[in-house]
């Protein structure tokens, strides 16, 4: 399957050749095991290694009285982001039983190992946090074939790690001295880089040897440079006798890998490490078959077959109209429209089944070419949410009953494809009726977890969302959700000490109440001109705020670039989040640039007026993967200082999201998603406004259509 431009349009997805043709899908590669901080390493050091691309890994440490919960994305082949939650018992510089802790690492691949050289890579360790765990290094790795000696198998797998550390890796046996550097200082607020420290001060070697013997098990020993100085000075967390670490890990699961070690001389210490990635779905997807094509050739033999009469026929259209609607519906599409004459026809479908749009267009297509007379040549196939048609995507077919099984079928059809714009809805189309006024309710558990209070750092509301959504006409959703609340201690977290207006730290006292209205609210979306998509939305938002908003966009189907334009006035709701508000009123809104990066990398720039009244701008990050997996960061910065803005200094966070099809191999638009923040804070918020336009409309555009152009066959 491929695309092309034809006369200035991209092409369409094309149909992939027949499944036996295609390559052979071979198992993972074991990931490598991770250190105490989460990164590719050996216990508390770190290793030259990367995980395989896209890998999400979520791992917990322990050992004297220290607790680091450790989360670490490969971003690139060559790059990786962790972010990290620790708790350090009985600290003696701060005045805390247990010291909690966030920091942010990043490492990145110098250059990969080669036959006679090593694979090196440069991290930075703790970066924009308070600097507890601040370190810079450089570290290289190389690997060998090593005898199994028991443990089943030929030859198991030796690697060699040693490198230089500055900062924490650099407090034992220093071996030399670049300019100064400042110490760990407790009560700092963090969250800035602190670039004019990093590979400065003492520096000191570090290395160690890893050894599996098979596949399922590991063993190390390391010589570590950190000399735990705040830890030890007064023996309050644990005493040091020893540089020298050591310990043994199994693979208990394809994705579960555990650890025990024993460290410093003197503490025991576990490790237990979660391994995801986007590439490798947890159950293999389960699709129903779809139906082939059968060729004209094989059943259009008489000229009446080919004749053009019936297209005179009122009521042979609304025939075929019901006809494609009932088998649309086996494959769990919604027709919406179909206008239809002699030589060409057109659907409008609605896909509430699959993520991938690219394979509801395939489905159609399959659909159409059984279902019309054989006279119809031209298929157009245009995907409609919320009421609005969101691409036109044109196949002739002759190609696909021509190529269906041909092994080199993308490249045969790129000339004869197109997606394009979709028109306004034709007079003529002959609507589905009785598809409105629709009305659907469902039933579904939430989660809704509060992060790092110093009294204790997870907290977790959990209960069952009760939805009814009404949508009288195309473009209109009326919705609501009833929310109950079946247990939790959310609301006992710690009350807000924000100098700005509480617009999003006192989700203690939202959280007083077992059932609460989570929103109800009214939408209008429609399409004002060529490229411009827009929404209205009036009601209750969310939890904290309702309130009017509008919301405009221009996306060009075959463009990376779209640019939208929001504005909100919102009041913010009373505890009980029934119907009655608060004073506080405000009015927030944000111009917005959206790119796409290619190779699955969108970024968001984000300008205005924030919730609690501040100006500034928002940068966005993530990595989109062809199966609805997303992981991402952002960075806000506004006119609040970092002394008004508390502890963290700015706004930032990461953020994921993980489709439910991908973890239950059934097909879904559903999916599980998080947003962290390191703490939880007034500045640079936003109001949460169900419904906004990129992300649904983007889904039928070029690029996701090429980047799931593989499952247009399915």
């Amino acid at each position: 399957m491929a695309f092309a431009m034809v006369g200035g349009v991209a092409a369409a997805p094309v149909l992939a050749q027949d499944p036996a043709l295609s390559p052979p899908s071979y198992p993972p590669l074991p990931a490598p095991s991770l250190n105490f901080y989460g990164s590719p390493g050996l216990l508390d050091m770190p290793s030259a290694e990367m995980q395989p691309d896209g890998q999400f890994s979520v791992s917990y440490s322990w050992f004297g009285g220290q607790a680091r919960y450790n989360l670490t994305f490969q971003a690139l082949p060559w790059l990786s982001a962790s972010f990290r939650y620790n708790g350090i018992q009985n600290l003696s510089t701060t005045s805390f039983s247990t010291y909690y802790d966030r920091g942010f690492d990043v490492r990145a691949r110098l250059w990969r190992e080669g036959r006679y050289r090593p694979e090196v890579t440069m991290g930075l360790q703790d970066f924009a946090g308070t600097g507890v765990y601040a370190a810079e290094y450089f570290v290289a790795t190389k690997q060998f074939q090593a005898p199994a000696l028991g443990f089943g198998g030929a030859t198991g797998k030796l690697k060699l790690s040693a490198g230089l550390g500055w900062g924490r890796l650099g407090s034992y046996g220093a071996i030399g001295n670049i300019g100064t550097r400042s110490s760990f200082t407790p009560g700092s607020t963090g969250g800035t880089l602190s670039y004019d420290q990093w590979f400065r001060g003492d520096f000191a070697p570090f290395g160690g040897i890893e050894w599996q013997p098979n596949a399922r098990w590991g063993f190390k020993l390391e010589y570590s440079s950190d000399a735990y100085v705040a830890e030890t000075q007064d023996a309050d967390v644990f005493v040091r006798k020893s540089q020298l670490n050591f310990g043994a890990e199994y693979q208990a699961t394809p994705r579960t890998r555990l650890g025990a070690y024993y460290l410093y001389g003197s503490e025991v210490g576990v490790t237990a490490q979660i391994q995801l990635n986007p590439f490798h779905p947890v159950r293999p997807m389960a699709v129903p078959a779809p139906l082939p094509i059968v060729p004209r050739s094989d059943w259009a033999k008489t000229e009446a077959d080919w004749s053009h009469n019936w297209a005179q026929s009122a009521e042979s259209s609304l025939t075929l109209r019901d006809q494609l609607a009932q088998q649309l519906e086996q494959d769990g599409l919604i027709l919406e429209s179909l206008e239809i004459d002699s030589t060409r026809a057109e659907v409008r479908f609605r896909n509430p089944r699959y993520r991938s749009d690219a394979l509801a267009i395939g489905r159609t297509a399959r659909v159409m070419s059984r279902m019309l007379p054989a006279s119809v040549e031209t298929f157009r196939m245009v995907p409609v949410r919320s009421g609005m048609g969101l691409s036109a995507t044109e196949i002739r077919r002759s190609d696909l009953e021509m190529l269906e099984h041909d092994a080199h079928a993308a490249d045969a059809l790129v000339a004869v494809a197109g997606i394009g714009g979709a028109a306004p809805l034709p007079d003529a189309a002959l609507v589905s009726p009785d598809l409105y006024p629709a009305f659907s309710t469902s039933v579904s558990p939430y989660s809704a977890p509060a992060y790092f209070d110093p009294d204790q750092p997870f907290r977790l509301d959990l209960g069952l969302d009760f939805k009814a959504s009404y949508e009288p006409a195309p473009g209109w959703v009326l919705s609501a959700a009833l929310r109950q609340r079946l247990w939790g201690n959310v609301k006992n977290g710690r009350a807000s000490n924000s100098k700005l207006p509480h617009v999003r730290t006192d989700q203690m006292e939202y959280a007083q109440y077992g059932t609460t209205l989570e929103n109800l609210f009214v939408s209008r979306y429609w399409q004002p001109d060529h490229n411009l998509y827009a929404r209205a939305t009036a009601g209750l938002f969310e939890s904290m705020y309702g309130g009017v908003s509008a919301e405009l966009l221009w996306k060009p189907v075959d463009s990376p670039l779209a640019l939208g334009f929001e504005a909100n006035y919102v009041v913010q709701r009373d505890f009980d989040q029934r119907f009655s508000f608060r004073d506080y009123k405000t009015f927030t809104g944000h111009a917005s640039a959206y790119y796409e990066l290619g190779g699955g990398y969108q970024m968001q720039l984000d300008a205005g007026r924030y919730l609690a009244g501040d100006y500034g701008g928002t940068l966005s990050l993530d990595r989109v993967f062809d199966n609805g997996w997303r992981v991402g960061g952002f960075v806000t910065l506004t006119d609040v200082s970092a002394e008004d803005f508390g502890e963290g200094s700015f706004d930032k966070g990461f953020r994921f999201d993980i489709p439910l099809d991908w973890m239950l191999g059934k097909p879904s638009r559903n999916s599980f998603g998080l947003t962290v923040r390191p703490v939880q804070r007034d500045g640079g918020q936003r109001v949460y406004v169900p419904g906004r336009l990129y992300g649904q409309i983007r889904d039928a555009h070029r690029a996701s259509l090429i980047d799931q152009r593989a499952r247009m066959w399915e």
